[in-house]
């Protein structure tokens, strides 16, 4: 695959013009390799803790937005005390763990059930969170296209948005994306005059990075997916703890 031409980035005490930087990182294939399903990931025992000393070392403006949801995050890695968002965004709560802005909703019963036919149609694992839902085809990527379909015309129905990834497709309230819990985060007073970097592997995050550069700062793309919004690249998970000195 070509790929476009987009540098390393320069040592995070290198960023900006004296402008304090925050990092926001992606989970799934940035912080840890991706698996074959969704409670098939190997997380380093002391993640949280590192995660927390890069906090300190930026006082406070860091943040974890994932598609996971929190609970999931917090099954994998234990306790976090940095700010976080799960759900693409729609979970987003700060450092103390305390909510910002509004919850959306769950998916109704009758959405729920629609994807539940799918999964069982198709082979996909359906994964249930607090305000979405997503299938996963990673074990059956021959069905990807109908999988896709399906969800599709389902989110149609209900006005949800449909947000497609490395073979999932989640179903999520509208507006529940990541480049939204860059902007609220930004608008808090941890981060607030900071120049956000956006740090993700995947098609969902990009509403971050188109978040982040409009805010001043950027986004790091990890791998060798195509990205239009990114301007930096790493180009894997193991590159991403050395860049962040993890």
């Amino acid at each position: 695959m070509d790929l476009p031409a987009l540098p390393p980035p320069p040592p995070l005490a290198d960023f900006g013009d004296g402008t304090p930087p925050a990092l926001f990182l992606d989970f799934d294939g940035t912080l840890i390799e991706i698996a074959a399903g969704p409670e098939d990931i190997a997380v380093p025992r002391d993640l949280a803790d590192r995660l927390k000393r890069l906090d300190e070392v930026l006082e406070g403006r860091l943040a974890l937005v994932s598609g996971r949801g929190l609970d999931n995050i917090e099954a994998h890695i234990g306790p976090l005390a940095i700010a976080r968002a799960g759900s693409h965004g729609a979970e987003p709560v700060d450092a103390a763990g305390q909510a910002l802005g509004t919850a959306p909703q769950p998916l109704s019963d009758e959405t729920l059930g629609s994807l539940r036919e799918i999964s069982a149609q198709y082979g996909a694992l359906m994964e249930r969170k607090r305000h979405g839902a997503a299938l996963h085809y990673r074990s059956c990527p021959q069905h990807g296209p109908a999988i896709i379909g399906a969800a599709q015309s389902i989110a149609d129905e209900a006005g949800l948005a449909a947000k497609s990834g490395k073979c999932v497709i989640e179903l999520v309230r509208p507006g529940a994306d990541k480049g939204a819990a860059v902007r609220l985060f930004m608008q808090t007073p941890a981060f607030a005059g900071s120049m956000p970097i956006f740090i993700g592997d995947d098609v969902t995050d990009e509403d971050g990075f188109i978040a982040a550069r409009d805010a001043g700062g950027c986004g790091i793309a990890v791998g060798d997916r195509l990205s239009d919004n990114a301007k930096y690249r790493l180009q894997n998970v193991k590159d991403v703890h050395q860049w962040l000195n993890l």
